[in-house]
């Protein structure tokens, strides 16, 4: 059986941050992808205890505001996916 989205989600959530929770679907879309295209689901979660970040995965983290944030993927390299994803969510509020 495959692996749902909010499985696979938890999952990396775990893997990458240290972090147990259930994260929430907010929606998915097709990537055009380098390779090929693929579907990416986009899923939040809210995390109110500390996070322990495995280095193998994950190159830097900190806290952002929403204006910080925006100000990050404006100005810095994004996987081009990542960069949609965050344009598509930033759409819904």
């Amino acid at each position: 059986m495959a692996e749902s989205y909010e499985d696979a989600a938890a999952r990396e959530l775990e893997e990458e941050l240290g972090v147990r929770a259930r994260p929430r679907f907010v929606f998915k879309f097709l990537c055009a992808g380098a390779i090929s295209p693929y579907w990416l689901g986009l899923h939040e979660v809210v995390i109110t205890g500390s996070v322990r970040p495995d280095p193998s995965e994950i190159a830097w983290h900190d806290w952002l505001t929403e204006s910080e944030l925006v100000d990050l993927v404006r100005d810095q390299a994004f996987v081009p996916d990542a960069r949609e994803a965050f344009e598509r969510y930033r759409a819904l509020s």
